[in-house]
């Protein structure tokens, strides 16, 4: 058990922010080693003559940040979280979208759901489910486009909740949106015989440039509007293909409007270009009616791609595609050149808990509860930094936050994390804006959390305006 050193300002008060803030500071830095056994919230306490409630607190928020591990009978440790050095293959290629945030640590992401709530009973159940009752057979190398049962439970899925135009023959089952995104291009690249230009959103992810500069396609970057990319920017572009966002862009929240997804589909018909759309959080949806996937309305040019990494967990690696059939076969092939499929109980797992409701139950449940945090953070905000203006908020994981003139992204960035959010400033010529996440955190933490970045900002804002002291009258 550590003895930690603790420089609290007893004078100014929010003594639970303190400590969480010299925790992290000491646990980033690495004063405090990973597995590190810190004292028991009782005599944390009565060492700083606090409360336990506010050491308990402290605690508590650092745990759910997933810098401190909490177990019954062997106490609180500094979390063990495995990292890798990044290889000069990682690292981003020069172009105009180049940023020093592309390549970010494993940390959590703005994007990343509430870990915590995985269903792991139905997962359990689901499982318990495919052992006992799979043909020995099953166990055998499979299709590498997926098992028969998990390609239809998705195409139904698909149908009925995006208005998919899908069957289970054009769907591919994949380790996830970047895998499947990555052999799309691949399998374009291999149709065309060379490299494809692939229009992107400006802004977008900045953790998706580098993978798909990996598959050797040309990046252009498109502009992004209040009613979603711009088409008539893609005429001039030479794009063979783009990769949107449509019905939440990534990171502005907007929704593609119906008069551009016209023009898409107009413009990818006329052109033969493909329309890959990225349906990563679709099911999160909380002030507005559904919004149906581009794939439905021109499945001949659009690529749908989805996965469970938001729904469910992102280290389950299970997603999929629906392409029209050539490019689906194409794609097949390019999986079983590659690593011959995804591990099949996992997918017969997931069949069963879409086919008897457990994947519906989890999401209804979800939404409500992400519902509750995205009102939180966003009344937060309105009360404690009205200078950001908040937008994309109908749906996803997180939101857009627009800084005005007096404020930094960049900053408020630091002092968000700092006060335990996930966020990501947002790499776009004259956008001074962040995106926030709030899947993570319980909607009280969530507040708090936004009070805490505020106090942070008010202080380092003050101590930069402070006149310095004067030296009059010293040594007389």
């Amino acid at each position: 058990m550590a003895d930690l050193h603790l420089n609290l300002d007893r004078s100014a008060g929010g003594l639970a922010a303190q400590i969480r803030r010299e925790l992290r500071e000491a646990i980033r830095s690495g004063r405090l080693a990973q597995a590190t056994r810190l004292p028991a919230t009782r005599e944390l306490a009565r060492d700083l003559g606090l409360s336990r409630g506010v050491v308990v607190e402290a605690y508590e928020q650092l745990v759910a940040e997933g810098l401190l591990e909490a177990r019954t009978g062997v106490g609180t440790r500094v979390a063990v979280v495995p990292r890798r050095p990044p290889s000069r293959e990682e690292e981003p290629d020069e172009g105009p979208d180049r940023g020093p945030e592309q390549m970010t640590d494993d940390g959590p992401r703005p994007t990343t759901p509430d870990l915590g709530a995985f269903p792991r009973q139905a997962w359990l159940g689901a499982l318990r489910h495919v052992l006992t009752t799979l043909p020995h057979e099953a166990f055998d190398y499979g299709d590498p486009g997926g098992v028969p049962a998990l390609r239809e439970e998705l195409a139904a899925y698909l149908r009925r909740v995006r208005a998919a135009d899908a069957t289970p023959d054009e769907v591919v089952i994949v380790a996830g949106v970047a895998q499947g995104v990555s052999l799309v291009m691949h399998a374009l690249a291999a149709a065309r015989g060379g490299p494809v230009v692939l229009a992107v959103e400006n802004p977008s992810s900045v953790r998706q440039l580098p993978l798909l500069r990996r598959t050797g396609a040309r990046i252009v970057p498109v502009p992004v509007d209040e009613e979603g990319i711009v088409v008539a920017a893609l005429a001039g572009s030479g794009a063979q293909a783009v990769l949107v966002t449509p019905a939440h862009q990534y990171p502005t929240g907007v929704v593609l409007s119906p008069g551009r997804r016209a023009e898409l589909i107009d413009w990818a018909t006329r052109t033969g270009a493909v329309v890959v759309e990225d349906d990563y959080d679709a099911e999160f949806r909380f002030d507005r009616d559904p919004v149906g996937c581009l794939q439905g309305l021109a499945p001949d040019r659009v690529v749908l791609a989805g996965s469970v990494s938001k729904a469910m967990a992102p280290g389950l690696r299970l997603g999929w595609i629906v392409a029209p059939p050539p490019l689906a076969v194409a794609v097949r092939t390019a999986r079983a050149e590659l690593d011959l499929g995804s591990p099949v109980v996992d997918q017969y797992a997931l069949a069963h808990l879409i086919g008897t409701g457990g994947y519906d139950r989890h999401l209804r449940r979800m939404r409500r509860e992400y519902r509750i945090r995205r009102d939180a953070l966003a009344l937060a905000l309105a009360e404690h930094l009205p200078g950001v203006e908040v937008r994309g908020i109908s749906a996803g994981l997180h939101l857009y936050a627009e800084c005005g003139g007096n404020v930094d992204a960049e900053e408020l960035a630091v002092a968000a994390g700092r006060a335990g959010l996930s966020v990501e400033p947002v790499s776009a010529p004259g956008r001074n804006a962040l995106v926030i996440g709030f899947a993570r955190l319980p909607a009280h933490r969530v507040a708090a959390a936004v009070r805490d970045m505020a106090r942070d900002m008010a202080r380092d804002m003050a101590s930069l305006t402070r006149p310095p002291r004067s030296r009059r009258g010293r040594g007389r």
